[in-house]
């Protein structure tokens, strides 16, 4: 992997922001701050997911119980405009929550799951520096200093627990994996990359001059989990276009390995 390294780096040379980065592929890894505490935005919707499956897993929600759109919030997602003889399963939320990172249907989630019992699954994943403190476009609470946090070594963990063997069923694994790989903002790891040619599950997740994004990446016989984090930023825009070619850099990695 020291092509992929040396690419990588020079990249992180030029970036304009704080950057905590983890990318493993076989018994391999590239860490850079990858244990400093970031604002995980959206991204804390992965755990999120997890727990609601584990849950699923133990039997004590049934995901296709039907609901009633409840304390809708801005932001991301289009619960908040659907009409209120709308009722949607768990699932359906679940999907809303990670496809197009709905914020009303993560907050109607962590109402049912308990944020007690999310950060409990949270450490038994083994994420030390992961936490959800407060729902999301609760601002008010991120004023006075409670966020959301997590690391990008924690988000690798993450990822990992739902692509291999974990607290979670297979069945619960792959409903996971299917969610993710339907996601509809590709405009961070995925962008440059041939999606015709590679798996990708991510879960992207921003704020302002926050701009984050964990994947999945599958192609032939090879894997890699990878997780950028960013804040601090001077320009958004030139951030996503950073982790964008750090994803390309780990795409043309893989392909070139298998072939």
């Amino acid at each position: 992997m020291d092509p992929l390294k040396v690419k990588i780096a020079e990249e992180l040379k030029s970036f304009k922001g704080r950057i905590g980065l983890a990318i493993e592929i076989g018994n391999e890894r590239i860490d850079h701050h990858s244990e400093e505490v970031f604002s995980s935005a959206s991204v804390i919707k992965i755990p999120i997911l997890i727990e609601t499956l584990r849950q699923s897993d133990a039997g004590t929600l049934n995901l296709n119980n039907l609901v009633s759109i409840e304390n809708r919030t801005g932001g991301s997602g289009v619960l908040q405009i659907l009409s209120s003889d709308a009722r949607l399963s768990i699932l359906d939320l679940m999907a809303l929550m990670i496809t197009v990172s709905d914020n009303t249907a993560t907050n109607m989630l962590i109402d049912r799951l308990g944020i007690v019992s999310i950060n409990s699954t949270i450490k038994k994943l083994g994420l030390t520096k992961t936490a959800l403190q407060r729902k999301m476009m609760d601002f008010g609470a991120k004023e006075l200093g409670i966020d959301n946090v997590t690391t990008a070594g924690d988000m690798i963990q993450c990822l990992k627990a739902i692509n291999e063997k974990s607290m979670l069923s297979e069945k619960s694994r792959n409903l996971a994996l299917n969610i993710m790989h339907a996601q509809q903002f590709q405009d961070k790891i995925p962008a440059l990359m041939d999606l015709d040619k590679i798996y990708v599950a991510n879960k992207t997740g921003g704020l302002p001059m926050v701009e984050n994004d964990c994947a999945i990446l599958r192609y032939k016989n090879k894997k890699a989990y990878a997780a950028i984090l960013t804040n601090e930023l001077e320009d958004a825009f030139m951030a996503r276009q950073a982790i964008s070619r750090i994803g390309k850099f780990v795409y043309d990695y893989l392909l070139a390995s298998t072939n």
